[in-house]
């Protein structure tokens, strides 16, 4: 019999539909000898601009230093604290207390995954300057309740929407945006396994604030706006040449990529919605997902073993994320001793991540519900 090849993601199979296109623009570039922030780098910003529909982008190093750039750029000072989710990647709280910030950490909702505001408003304290809110797995936060939430206290809103570039949030007026143009400064990573992936590391911050877009560009561009004329202290975050080109290519195909992680989600849930063993992804009304991960939560404490049982069948699958942040030894200091928060703990022992592929035909998904259901059987 054959060996099934299952992956997370299909990177390979991606890049050999838009081979020609992207060998031939690394190959101009290289040639060109502008591999930073090269003309490429401001076409490609300009693009995504006119694509999430907001008046500034500013790419960066990688998505990690896009958080840490805002923060700089909102001007927070150490002891500020900002909240965010407990329940997500460690980058998050991270690029807050590199800054000398306090990441206070907030529950999520246990259904969606995401802070709302109803976690947020009690962790408020004279001292918070800021909520960073994760659309994380590819869908939004409920946004308009925790816009206005920061509008009540004056607090600033930084988005991390590493996993949701695509997504589109609807207020109660029927206005829609895309995650991260929606607070003050929202942030993504271009991290390769990301919706929009570079062949390395990148990210970028947008914002429609033009003095928080000249703060940002200075911060990331060793605080100078002319060459030897620093106005701020700043960091090194640039987003290379190469990377540029490779992500003008697949920023044409996002849409497309998006819609196929959401028939291979569509596909799973019609193949799961009758094991009572499994809660697939819940979406709230005013939010598409574009299924950066599509994460299952078993309901049958048999987690661990579904993930053994997977293995022994050639199936990847992850667990995003097996420890809170409030348990890791870096965070220990910003919690109490014996610190918990209920639906993260919840979260961190049943959720499970299947593949899900921009690839439909290199999804090999069949097998993979297959095997799902002979162990819930």
């Amino acid at each position: 019999m054959k060996k099934i090849n299952v992956q997370m993601v299909d990177l390979m199979g991606q890049y050999d539909k838009i081979k020609s296109q992207i060998d031939k623009n690394i190959i101009n570039t290289i040639r060109s000898g502008k591999l930073i922030n090269g003309p490429i780098v401001r076409e490609f910003s300009g693009n995504l601009s006119k694509f999430l529909e907001v008046k500034h982008v500013i790419p960066c190093a990688n998505g990690t230093d896009a958080l840490q750039i805002a923060f700089m750029a909102l001007g927070l000072e150490p002891g500020d604290e900002v909240i965010c989710p407990a329940w997500t990647y460690v980058a998050t709280a991270e690029a807050a207390a590199i800054l000398g910030l306090i990441p206070v950490m907030c529950d999520v909702n246990p259904n969606t995954f995401n802070v709302t505001s109803e976690y947020i408003e009690p962790l408020i304290s004279e001292k918070t300057k800021a909520i960073v809110p994760v659309h994380l797995y590819g869908q939004s936060c409920d946004m308009e309740p925790i816009m206005n939430l920061a509008k009540k206290y004056n607090l600033k809103v930084v988005e991390d929407n590493a996993q949701a570039i695509g997504c589109k949030y609807t207020y109660s007026d029927c206005e829609a945006k895309l995650t991260g143009t929606i607070g003050d400064i929202g942030t993504t990573s271009f991290y390769p396994s990301k919706n929009l992936g570079a062949y390395g590391d990148g990210g970028a911050i947008f914002t429609n604030d033009d003095n928080l877009a000249e703060k940002i560009y200075l911060a990331a561009n060793h605080g100078q706006n002319k060459r030897y004329h620093h106005k701020i202290i700043g960091c090194n975050s640039r987003l290379d040449s190469i990377q540029a080109e490779i992500l003008n290519v697949k920023l044409k195909y996002l849409n497309e990529y998006n819609n196929n992680r959401n028939i291979m989600a569509n596909n799973y849930n019609l193949a799961f919605e009758a094991i009572k063993e499994i809660q697939t992804p819940k979406i709230i009304k005013n939010s598409t997902h574009v299924y950066h991960q599509y994460t299952l939560k078993i309901l049958n404490n048999k987690r661990d073993e579904l993930k053994q049982y997977l293995l022994e069948n050639d199936i990847p699958s992850m667990i995003y994320y097996p420890i809170p942040l409030y348990k890791q030894e870096a965070f220990s200091k910003f919690v109490e001793q014996g610190f918990e928060l209920t639906n993260t703990e919840e979260l961190s022992k049943s959720v499970i991540s299947l593949p899900i592929h921009t690839e439909l035909e290199n999804s090999n998904q069949d097998y993979i519900t297959e095997k799902v259901l002979n162990f819930f059987k």
